[in-house]
């Protein structure tokens, strides 16, 4: 059975309790791995090798250099994409559709934000100080401590260690304990790719005996996570504790808004792909269903007809629309919040269970499910289910639709399906949401900023201000001339 161990100042290490846990395949529910169990001796070690390595050149590299670096590291993720794809579906279930695309795609931000590396200017500032010369210049923290969920790890790696390595910061990851074997074998490719040793460690383990460790450790100079809006309040409490800054990606509990002149087959499509699309297990999730009243009942009509055909099974086959929950705690809690929809009064109009039909080799398939009847004060229309769960509520005009798609808690995404363009650009500007999608769903890259508002989070990942966070500007004073003024006197 293969061993996933440390990977800390550049080689592979074993725990240092000495001990490992299991990973399980989510579709066969089968152990296929043993993962390193961290400890805070494990995060002393890592972070005493990423300060090193940070004091000793990396922090002072030229950014021409470490941008060289994050190209050939992006060429060799693009050598090696099939391989973690197929990684990343045995780790976390989701679909080799989707995993695969995404290992194939992540090339993308580490070249982009090589490219950026050398691109980063400060200013001379014309001063009103006589025979002074000031100027600012952006330096590096120095070691960030990065924390991944289990859904998308490589990419959300990537969103965090391509600008923070761009940046000239030393890292430690500690990927989720659900899905940290591709993380493990990526960095093989940060050695080859010839970045210096302890410039990039990862420890495994659990959120308390490896999370905690990494956030509270006074050489961490600022963290980056990206998980649940609880989890995320906590490192924030931490991180201000040590008023270090934070950069937080949390949950969402996303309107996606159907108007009645939107193409209605595109419609539904976006729908589909908003909520079944990874088995909903995304952040983004369009897991509220905002239809207009006017065509309510033909449109869930044909939503159904469509969902009803996704095919469920193996997520290693091509052909499959939705795959295992990832974990039998999410499972679990999944199969919780069906329970709370049905008491709370909405009416499911399809699935509404566990599936155990063909295709089901494991025991955490859900039921791709559509409840009607909901409002928005009910549980199910304002937590985060993070499965395919879909509450659809009606709505009667645009004003309604401003109303309940606002009306909580979370502001990471939204979704508008409409022809009218006016229309479109008057939702965009008025929903609380961080990305806005017109006539289309679930698109991101790497050139655009994303995170979102209220408990979604806290700073933005991607783009070319992403590099910012990983940044802190210094302001230099300098002389140009000597002279014996008071010295008891501010200049």
């Amino acid at each position: 059975m293969k061993k996933y161990q440390h990977f800390i100042n550049g080689e592979y290490t074993d725990p240092d309790s000495g001990e490992w846990f299991d990973s399980e395949n989510p579709y066969t529910g089968e152990v296929w791995a043993q993962i390193a169990k961290g400890n805070a001796a494990d995060i002393d070690k890592a972070v005493g090798a990423a300060k090193a390595a940070f004091e000793n050149g990396w922090g002072r590299s030229s950014p021409t250099y470490r941008g060289k670096l994050l190209n050939k590291l992006a060429e060799l993720l693009e050598r090696d994409a099939e391989r973690l794809g197929k990684l990343e579906v045995q780790d976390n279930g989701k679909l080799l559709a989707e995993m695969g695309s995404q290992t194939r795609y992540i090339g993308e931000w580490y070249r982009y934000f090589g490219g950026l590396a050398d691109k980063i200017e400060g200013t001379v500032i014309p001063t009103d100080k006589p025979n002074m010369f000031n100027f600012t210049r952006y330096e590096p923290f120095g070691v960030v401590g990065l924390i991944t969920p289990w859904n998308s790890p490589l990419l959300l790696v990537a969103y965090k260690l391509a600008p923070a390595l761009a940046a000239g910061n030393t890292a430690v990851i500690k990927p989720s304990e659900f899905t940290s074997a591709s993380t493990v074998e990526m960095v093989a490719l940060i050695k080859e790719a010839g970045f210096p040793d302890g410039v990039v460690n990862v420890v495994t383990g659990y959120g308390a005996e490896v999370g905690a460790p990494l956030v509270d450790h006074p050489d961490v100079e600022k963290i980056a996570f990206t998980g649940s809006d609880a989890s995320g309040q906590k490192i924030y409490e931490n991180g201000a504790k040590k008023l270090i800054p934070v950069t937080l990606e949390l949950g969402g509990k996303s309107p996606n808004i159907v108007f009645d002149d939107a193409d209605r087959e595109a419609a539904v499509m976006g729908a589909i792909s908003g909520i079944f699309a990874a088995t909903g297990q995304t952040c983004i999730a369009g897991s509220r269903l905002l239809v207009q009243r006017s065509m309510h009942d033909e449109f869930v009509s044909r939503l159904i007809e469509v969902a009803k055909t996704a095919k469920i099974g193996d997520p290693m086959s091509m052909d499959t629309h939705v795959g295992p929950v990832t974990t039998p705690p999410q499972f679990q809690k999944v199969m919780d919040y069906l329970d709370i929809a049905k008491a709370e009064g909405a009416n499911c109009v399809l699935g509404g269970g566990a599936y155990t039909g063909e295709g089901a080799k494991g025991k955490q398939f859900v039921e791709p499910t559509i409840f009607t009847g909901v409002n928005n004060q009910m549980r199910i229309a304002q937590e985060e289910v993070f499965g395919p769960v879909l509450s659809v509520i009606p709505f009667e005009d645009e004003e309604e639709a401003v109303q309940i798609g606002n009306d909580i808690n979370f502001g990471l995404a939204a979704g508008v399906w409409t022809s009218d363009m006016g229309r479109a650009i008057r939702m965009s500007e008025r929903l609380r949401a961080g990305t806005v999608w017109v006539n289309t769903y679930r698109v991101v890259s790497y050139m655009t900023p994303f995170g979102g508002y209220k408990r979604s989070g806290l700073g933005r990942e991607n783009g070319q201000q992403a590099i910012m966070a990983y940044l802190q500007q210094k302001s230099v004073w300098i002389a140009t001339e000597t002279s014996a003024a008071n010295p008891f006197i501010m200049k």
